[in-house]
């Protein structure tokens, strides 16, 4: 199960390369975030209860239901629905998306550690390298969000590898990743907010 899990991960950010429309963008992060409660349950298994609820909650709810949501609200505000022709083209992209990955399995492989999960780390690894890639490929500021979303999801990734080992980090990394997303959230619509004023003056 967890295998698969892991797969699927991995697809939704191959997919993240390829697309061009925000809406996906925001679907694709809140199925990550769907599928991150999943690996939670059948990772962390040996968790207290109180930990478990807590990591669950944090990945089904926010990420698989509010971070989607804000984004949508954002993309109908800023009425910016697709990636700006100044963007790296997809193939170009999704290359460096492989690469990224074999980048990524070399790594977790050459920090193999009996109290890390090599396969969690490779993930992380691969979902960072493609938030950076995200951020550095695209123009819009929109796409800047989703890159730094992702590796949002990349530091989760990480402090789950350390599995039931070291419980507290765990929840330190869920608790930062809330913050930071609710940071990050409200700093791009903030941000967004007098373009928006501004394109609205146009219009009248």
């Amino acid at each position: 199960m967890i295998n698969y899990l892991t797969v699927m991960f991995a697809i939704t950010i191959v997919y993240l390369a390829v697309t061009d429309r925000f809406t996906v963008y925001a679907r694709l992060l809140g199925l990550q975030g769907f599928i991150l409660f999943g690996i939670t349950l059948a990772e962390l298994h040996k968790a207290s209860i109180g930990d478990l609820l807590f990591i669950s909650s944090e990945t089904f709810f926010f990420k698989g239901l509010v971070v989607p949501y804000m984004i949508n609200v954002i993309v109908k505000n800023t009425k910016v629905e697709k990636v700006t022709t100044e963007a790296l083209s997809g193939f170009y992209e999704l290359l460096l998306i492989i690469i990224s990955l074999f980048i990524s399995i070399f790594m977790a492989y050459t920090l193999k550690n009996p109290y890390i999960d090599t396969v969690f780390l490779t993930i992380a690894f691969f979902t960072m390298f493609s938030g950076l890639i995200i951020i550095v490929t695209h123009r819009l500021i929109l796409s800047h969000l989703i890159g730094f979303l992702v590796l949002e999801n990349a530091a989760f990734l990480f402090s789950i590898a350390l599995g039931s080992e070291m419980p507290m980090m765990i929840n330190i990394g869920t608790l930062l990743d809330i913050f930071v997303g609710v940071l990050i959230l409200g700093f791009f619509g903030m941000k967004l907010k007098p373009n928006i004023e501004h394109l609205n003056q146009l219009k009248d």
